[in-house]
């Protein structure tokens, strides 16, 4: 799906394709997160008996759990690695299978503490059961690293206490790459994108079935195939899974959805988004922009900084710009990836935050709503970027205006208030789902560091801008958005008093000429050319300046 930022620069692109990138699936047993239904399927399992449902008995399972681990990974000459908190098990992973072929199955387990649920049972003194108390503690999880033929590398993470909770990831580009070379399209894939596509229309289809309603059976035969058979079953052997009943659900935990930009000329790509990167973070009050200096050249073909690492690394192979924002538990980047690529995310990192449904069926929805946030994150960084100012406009403004049967007042950009909310505007405009009167105020709050600015000033504001169409509330709902137009004439606005007049006048007012810097930008010549001309046009209409 095209936006206004794709469409602007397409002339430089090679190729792009949309992919939903890292998915996260809990795998839960839904009758053992309740007492009582935990009691039943231990009874299912035991021949209708909980006479052996005690702490001793439950803590035996997760020890002959690892038992079994080790014994089958020393038989079949899987590696077996202990981790340590802050290690990156994926990264281990990736490490092992570097000049490594695998086939299929597990050729990596990795064994590392976490949180898990974990039952105590308190028996009276006659021996009957008075009650089963859930938990959640530290415990040794077990991730298995195994070779899917459909879906490449994928992970299952999972916990050796009874009801044994575990967690599926998946990565769209994987399954992406295993089909388009199943389809005969040619590509080169460095890391996690693909920089080289012969077929980019081909690769761009398949890559949109992770989209579709197909999705939901192809994750969940993925599960069941490794799940059961290559993970459990040191848990619960086969029989027993039969015999207790026990089958897995599934929910989306964690997805991400990428819109990859493929360029032309990496340096080229590195001159664009840096100068979308500088022009738009203070507009949008971005938190979180960083830039990793390393040799200039992107060398092609060899592995990145993880993003998540790079803070700490001296000498990274080059130059990386990560882009961020955060709204609670849903993030929207932007970074340049391999040499040539260009790439926005948007990220959900608990689904629930959606409020589409977390179960497997409720795939395609989520992805959807992650599609719409990175088209419209792409969409207002382009219209943030690249201001307009229709004709009329600075005329009407200060003039009062009407919603409804209610006269507003006009917007007075003289006034430091009135900057300040159309500030706090353009910074929310590309929240996910819009924002509130409270978000508004509290952005307002941060910006002027004011703290006597209320929710009430905050509802003042936004009907002045709702009433110059800069700001929009559909129906009767309580969340604003702001259009791309608007956002346009919102940035054009606020970059002509701080960037232009401003600046301007400032430079006018002193004729003196001082020492330039030693380097200048190109919009320092800009500046300065235009504070001589000024200066002379002053001149000639009889403005004094000083």
């Amino acid at each position: 799906m095209a936006d206004d930022f794709t469409e602007r620069y397409r002339e430089l692109l090679a190729g792009s394709y949309d992919c939903v990138d890292r998915i996260v699936l809990n795998a839960y047993y839904l009758l053992g997160h309740s007492p009582g239904g935990f009691r039943v399927w231990w009874r299912r399992w035991h021949g209708d008996s909980d006479a052996d449902l005690d702490d001793a008995h439950l803590m035996r399972l997760p020890g002959r759990f690892a038992r079994r681990v080790r014994a089958w990974a020393k038989a079949n000459s899987v590696p077996v690695m202990e981790c340590r908190a802050g290690e990156r098990k994926h990264q281990i992973a990736e490490e092992y299978l570097a000049g490594r072929s695998v086939g299929a199955g597990v050729f990596l387990i990795l064994v590392a503490r976490a949180r898990a649920t974990v039952w105590k049972v308190k028996r009276s003194a006659a021996g009957a059961i008075g009650n089963l108390e859930k938990k959640t503690e530290y415990v040794n999880h077990y991730s298995f690293h195994i070779m899917d033929p459909a879906w490449g590398h994928l992970v299952v993470k999972m916990s050796g206490h009874p009801p044994f909770g575990a967690q599926v990831i998946l990565n769209g580009h994987e399954y992406v790459a295993c089909a388009a070379q199943a389809a005969g399209i040619g590509f080169i894939k460095e890391g996690n994108c693909f920089t080289y596509i012969t077929d980019p229309r081909g690769l761009a289809q398949i890559a949109e079935t992770l989209s579709q309603d197909a999705a939901i059976g192809r994750l969940g035969q993925a599960c069941d195939r490794w799940i059961y058979s290559a993970c459990l079953c040191f848990g619960l052997d086969l029989a027993d899974q039969q015999a207790s009943g026990f089958r897995y659900a599934y929910s989306v935990f964690q997805a991400e959805y990428s819109r990859n930009l493929i360029f032309a000329s990496g340096a080229r790509m590195d001159r664009v988004f840096g100068t979308v990167a500088d022009r738009t973070r203070s507009r949008l009050d971005v938190p979180a922009l960083r830039t990793l200096f390393g040799v200039k050249k992107r060398p092609a073909g060899t592995a990145e900084p993880s993003l998540k690492l790079a803070v700490v690394i001296e000498r990274p192979a080059y130059d990386l710009t990560l882009f961020k924002v955060h709204f609670g538990l849903l993030t929207l980047k932007g970074y340049t990836k391999g040499e040539r690529v260009l790439r926005f995310e948007a990220i959900v990192h608990n689904a629930k935050t959606l409020k589409t449904g977390r179960g497997l069926e409720k795939f395609p929805d989520i992805v959807a709503r992650l599609a719409g946030m990175a088209g419209r994150f792409c969409a207002m960084l382009d219209c943030v970027d690249t201001g307009f100012i229709p004709d009329g406009t600075l005329d009407e403004l200060p003039l009062p205006a009407q919603i409804g049967a209610v006269r507003t007042g006009g917007i007075d950009l003289g006034k430091p208030r009135m900057r300040a909310a159309l500030a706090a505007a353009l910074a929310l405009a590309i929240a996910p789902g819009g924002f509130t009167v409270a978000d508004f105020a509290a952005k307002v709050r941060d910006l002027t560091g004011q703290p006597g600015y209320t929710i009430r000033n905050a509802a003042y504001d936004l009907r002045k801008l709702r009433g110059k169409h800069l700001a929009d509330k559909p129906g009767r709902t309580r969340r604003y958005h702001i259009s791309p137009g608007a956002a346009r004439i919102i940035s054009a606005l606020l970059t002509l008093r701080e960037q232009v007049i401003a600046p301007l006048l400032a430079g006018v007012a002193d004729p003196r000429i001082r020492r330039t810097p030693r380097h200048w930008t190109g919009i320092d010549r800009h500046y300065q050319a235009l504070r001589l001309e000024m200066m002379a046009l002053f001149a000639d209409i009889g403005i004094a300046c000083g």
